[in-house]
């Protein structure tokens, strides 16, 4: 008979203990699910906020003053220094070697501009190739590529290109930059890096009085005209 009480009661102990397990978990699970719908539903809020909207057009915008600046800026001829990267350093100082890519553009929509030269130059500062023989005519939108192949270690991670060029007639200012890639490890590395002009000659029609033919003039209205 004792025996019988003790399972009895250790079957009813056994009643409780799952009913509490089931509650405790019951209260766990209630508020992840509520949190996790919530987290779902922020979800699909941030995606439509993000969602490709088309410019929104302002008739506002048609009667701008910007419309009437002069923005085009002609120049013709630039010396332009674009720097360059035949290899970068990692781990322990290592070399990492690349391949350099150096483009230059023609921006101008209808005229054309003249390379005269493309210099290649090492870390010190000496020169190592001419990468032109003669000038290159590059036509409307027209773009040409000089190529520094990877096992071409010469230029060191200081190297740069001298560009220079020039337009018979008022031009847009080309672009001129480097890219500089390598794929050969399992990890991957490519960067871009942008010319800086470093001597121009403006058309002296374009010329402000007093300005210095390297330096762009700034816009001008034609109220200031």
């Amino acid at each position: 008979m004792m025996a019988k009480t003790i399972e009895d009661e250790a079957d009813a102990f056994m009643r409780r203990f799952k009913l509490i397990l089931f509650v405790c978990g019951a209260l766990l699970t209630v508020p992840l699910m509520i949190y996790a719908i919530y987290l779902d539903s922020r979800l699909d809020s941030f995606e439509n906020s993000m969602t490709y909207r088309p410019p929104a057009f302002s008739s506002e915008a048609v009667d701008s003053p910007l419309l009437n600046k002069q923005l085009f800026y002609p120049v013709e001829g630039q010396t332009v220094y674009v720097p360059a990267y035949s290899h970068v350093y990692h781990e322990n100082g290592r070399p990492h070697l690349l391949t350099i890519t150096l483009s230059i553009r023609n921006t101008d929509q209808d005229r054309k501009i003249i390379v005269t030269s493309v210099l290649y130059y090492d870390t010190s500062g000496k020169l190592v190739k001419s990468h032109l023989e003669k000038p290159l005519i590059l036509n409307p939108l027209a773009t040409t590529e000089f190529l520094v192949e990877r096992k071409d270690a010469t230029g060191g991670s200081g190297a740069n290109f001298i560009v220079e060029w020039h337009a018979d007639e008022p031009v847009s200012a080309p672009i001129i930059e480097t890219v500089m890639i390598d794929t050969s490890s399992q990890q991957g590395i490519s960067f871009v890096r942008q010319g800086k002009v470093i001597k121009q000659s403006i058309f002296e029609s374009a010329q402000p009085n007093g300005v210095d033919e390297n330096i762009l003039p700034e816009p001008q209205t034609p109220a200031d005209e």
